[in-house]
């Protein structure tokens, strides 16, 4: 895919964001997009978000894909929380990528992740306290959430 053509798609990719998510909102309403947690299209590279244009120009079609989908999930993740809506069942997109885990996640896969994140920073097995401590909250959040 050609810059320019990425470029559109990124900005189309905002204006369906906006009407998701702000189409009642007043214009006093602060609009925090996750839009600008996601996508710049500066040409140079922009280390302030997940998927700068620069990296995304490398990804094939199917890559793309996958993107914009964690991307939608992402956004109606923040809309339902923004409403005051709570599920059970969907996960924080941003406590899965602390875990390398995509939206959707299962909690098999969770716990599966879980064990290999601890057998790695375990303090037991040369691993650091802090960062197994950060493993653990992060693990509670994920299956917990209370």
């Amino acid at each position: 895919m050609d810059v320019g053509k990425l470029k559109r798609k990124l900005r189309q990719l905002k204006k369906i964001e906006d009407k998701i998510r702000f189409e009642y909102v007043g214009k006093e309403f602060s609009k925090k997009y996750v839009w600008d947690e996601y996508f710049s299209t500066k040409l140079v590279d922009d280390v302030t978000v997940k998927y700068p244009i620069s990296k995304l120009l490398n990804f094939h079609k199917q890559e793309l894909k996958e993107i914009f989908e964690e991307y939608f999930y992402s956004v109606y993740f923040r809309k339902y929380k923004d409403m005051g809506l709570d599920f059970d069942e969907i996960q924080d997109p941003s406590v899965l990528d602390y875990f390398g885990l995509s939206p959707g996640a299962s909690v098999d896969d969770i716990k599966k992740k879980f064990r290999e994140l601890a057998k790695k920073h375990h303090p037991d097995h040369g691993g650091s306290s802090e960062k197994m401590i950060e493993v653990l909250d992060t693990y509670n959040r994920l299956i917990n959430k209370d």
